[in-house]
């Protein structure tokens, strides 16, 4: 075998992972069915944000380890990632003293005054966090990994099984393709919806807290500004909805009225891998070791490089 570790997916995790991978002189190779910029993960806003999952204490450490790394690679333009200032705002009263530490870990954490809250919302707080522009950070991604001598190889593994005899470990990351792929039935499709529009000048980031299966969010990059959101459970739907990209300019309008009438550039879809809890552990599959990395939901980006570096880590730990 030329291969040390083989991982499945091309996504967010799944590069992160082999990244962390190669640049350890592991001899690391991604199978993927979708090149990373076709990927759920090439769909998303993003941005590192507040990580509430199961488990709980992994996710904060896996958030404070990815915030470290975005704000280092934030020095580099050529990454996508930018510290961007913005407001996290509820329609919701939320007792603002005595926030939990996924909240109070944001970098420049204030809380915003009356009169800088949207109509309807009652309580928020400006930070300033990593912004991702999803498709050059993959992009940057995957140079990264061939510059320490991984390999992406395209083609289509209908079950993990397939896999066994191609490398001593394998690492699953292969998102809510882990249903099938596993079988995992508790993986679920976790439906994301986005209109990106040309940027009329948008400097700020907004984003609504909420577990409404609709709510605003907007994130500037440049000359786009991305805009959602919605999360629908079960729905594996992958072609726009022209009711819901509707719904989606009409809320950021309100919240943002210079973004009425924006042109618009593209429509994202994507199916957001929704488990609880995460699933980070080692296994067996026909005798051969693997490290399981799958079940983000909408929390990728924010866990990419904490999770990434403890499956790197199990994986090496297996060879």
């Amino acid at each position: 075998m030329s291969d040390d570790v083989l991982v499945i997916g091309a996504g967010v995790i799944g590069l992160t992972t082999a990244v962390c991978l190669a640049e350890a002189g592991v001899r690391t190779r991604v199978v993927s069915t979708d090149l990373p910029r076709q990927t759920t993960s090439a769909m998303a806003g993003a941005m590192w944000g507040p990580a509430f999952a199961e488990p709980a204490e992994q996710a904060l450490r896996w958030s404070r380890v990815s915030l470290d790394e975005f704000t280092e690679l934030a020095r580099d333009p050529a990454t996508g990632v930018r510290l961007t200032r913005g407001r996290m705002a509820s329609r919701a009263a939320i007792p603002l003293d005595n926030l939990p530490p996924q909240v109070t870990m944001v970098p420049g954490l204030v809380n915003c005054g009356p009169d800088e809250l949207p109509a309807g919302f009652a309580t928020g707080q400006w930070g300033r966090v990593p912004l991702i522009d999803m498709p050059r950070y993959l992009g940057y991604l995957t140079g990264r990994l061939t510059a320490a001598g991984g390999r992406l190889d395209i083609r289509t593994v209908s079950r993990l099984s397939e896999t066994v005899d191609e490398a001593p470990v394998l690492v699953n990351c292969s998102g809510v393709g882990a249903r099938r792929l596993v079988p995992d039935l508790t993986v679920r499709a976790v439906r994301g919806q986005l209109v990106v529009v040309a940027n009329p000048g948008i400097e700020e980031f907004f984003v609504e807290i909420s577990t409404e299966a609709e709510f605003v969010h907007y994130f500037p990059h440049g000359d786009q500004v991305v805009l959602g959101g919605v999360s629908t459970v079960g729905d594996w739907r992958l072609d726009p909805d022209p009711g819901i990209a509707e719904g989606i300019l009409d809320r950021c309008a309100s919240v943002e009225p210079l973004l009425a009438g924006a042109p618009i550039l593209e429509h994202r879809v994507g199916l957001r891998p929704g488990r609880t809890p995460i699933r980070l552990e080692a296994r067996e599959i026909a005798g051969r070791p693997i490290v399981h990395c799958y079940g983000h939901g909408g929390l990728g980006v924010t866990l990419s490089w904490g999770s990434g570096r403890e499956a790197a880590d199990l994986a090496r730990g297996l060879i």
